[in-house]
């Protein structure tokens, strides 16, 4: 297990968040810092969007992708970037949400561009279509589409649960499996019924769950607005020089902060991953970079909101260095401003948060065996199923830092090769975006990309 952390830990401080820092200010250079100009155009975009009678709506594909990138990543995963990299890996999740905005909407753009078309009528697409169809290799392709079956489909789709149930024992004295039996089951109801099913249960608690968790941190913030300009002040002073031992938090290294802050930042908002152009494939929109757009703001809201308000929760209670870690951590900062109900609400914010992101990386998982057994998806479709409804179960009993060391090595394998294909399709990113520009600034209203080519499995 020790070289399992080891190889991990090589990988995010030495290649993984350079890799994914540079290509964000690459694509952010090359196209004009798009997610600053085309800030606006995102409430239009998402009122054009909010409904699709027969297929998936561009805002059902956008709550669906933030429900999966909400998840443990902004609540777990800024715990865990706040005990193993201080407070100064909260300014490295800030500049890798900002980067990885432009990226988000360069893999929702292919996730479009090069998707596939099901006898359903819906959509299946992501880096390993991307990579088939744009890059014309199917041997890499399968090789993708494996990596994201374990890294998505199995492996973070495990810590969901694992952090689910361990929620769950932070309320109620009770085996943490029963958790799993019940999440399971839910699972499997809403996935066999297909990404319209997905879609329809996302786009309602999203929403719903994303306020009431914000109206809470708030309340912790409001209470404890005098501590907030020294906790900036640790934030930033951390993020470049090296924090000695205080209290019972250890001492952290400027790398600590920059390798926890980017890899915790990512899993949050899952920029440089591919996971965006899978779901935001599905969507049916008239033009790729609409999606795109809502693209990154569903990156913003989970780092930038979400994932910013759970660390100012942690910090400004002061509960970071207790001995404890994850969703426990967790749940002792809202208890010690809330008391108990503040344990339950932060159970209940996991409960659907991490059941949300489970489904979905089911659905990411799913995808990607369709594209590596075309036709003859059903039976290995079944189970895969079946092995990740019997590991939901399982992982409630695995330890965090293995479910941890297990997603770093395989996400950060996917990450590779993701921006690899995103450097070597710059160019059909940046056509698309200026066939957009090109509409928009000629009068159309509703811009309409029209296809060159349509792509089968």
């Amino acid at each position: 297990m020790q070289a399992l952390l080891n190889i991990a830990d090589f990988l995010w401080a030495n290649v993984i968040g350079y890799v994914l820092l540079g290509v964000g200010l690459y694509y952010s250079i090359r196209l004009g810092f798009p997610q600053f100009r085309y800030a606006g155009h995102i409430k239009k975009v998402l009122q054009k969007n909010l409904k699709s009678d027969s297929n998936v709506s561009g805002f059902a594909a956008l709550a669906t992708a933030v429900g999966g990138q909400v998840g443990t990543g902004s609540l777990v995963g800024v715990a865990s970037a706040l005990v193993a990299g201080g407070p100064g890996a909260i300014f490295w999740m800030w500049i890798t949400a900002l980067l990885g905005m432009v990226i988000t909407f360069a893999e929702t753009v292919l996730g479009q561009l090069y998707r596939v078309k099901l006898e359903d009528g819906t959509y299946r697409g992501g880096p390993a279509y991307y990579i088939q169809n744009g890059l014309k290799s199917r041997i890499f392709a399968v090789i993708t589409a494996i990596f994201y079956v374990i890294g998505v489909g199995l492996c973070i789709a495990f810590m969901q649960s694992n952090s689910i149930s361990q929620a769950l024992t932070g309320v109620v004295n009770v085996n943490p499996i029963w958790a799993g039996i019940v999440v399971t089951a839910a699972a499997a109801a809403i996935t066999i019924g297909g990404v319209k099913r997905l879609t329809d249960f996302s786009s309602k608690v999203v929403p719903f769950m994303a306020g009431v968790y914000i109206v809470a941190v708030l309340f912790i913030v409001i209470t404890n607005i005098g501590q907030v300009p020294a906790m900036f002040a640790t934030i930033f002073k951390s993020a470049f020089s090296p924090q000695a031992a205080v209290g019972g938090m250890i001492g952290y290294t400027v790398m600590d902060a920059f390798r926890h802050g980017v890899a915790r930042g990512l899993f949050s908002n899952d920029a440089g991953n591919g996971i965006a152009g899978i779901m935001h494939a599905a969507a049916d929109v008239k033009h790729p970079a609409e999606q795109g757009f809502l693209g990154m703001f569903g990156t913003f809201v989970t780092t930038i909101i979400i994932c910013t308000l759970s660390a100012f929760a942690l910090l400004l209670s002061g509960v970071v260095g207790n001995g404890n870690d994850g969703i426990l951590l967790v749940q002792d900062a809202f208890a010690s401003q809330m008391g108990g109900i503040g344990r339950w609400l932060v159970f209940l914010a996991m409960a659907m948060f991490g059941f949300t992101t489970l489904i979905a990386d089911l659905f990411y998982g799913e995808s990607n065996i369709l594209l590596i057994f075309r036709d003859k998806y059903k039976i290995p479709l079944w189970i895969y199923r079946i092995i990740a409804f019997i590991m939901f179960i399982v992982a409630t009993q695995m330890d965090l830092e293995v479910v941890w060391g297990f997603i770093d090595v395989f996400v950060g394998i996917v990450v590779v090769i993701n921006v690899i294909s995103l450097l070597l399709l710059f160019k059909d990113v940046k056509r698309v975006l200026l066939d957009y520009d090109t509409q928009s600034k000629s009068g159309v209203d509703e811009p309409v990309w029209h296809r060159e080519e349509t792509y089968t499995l």
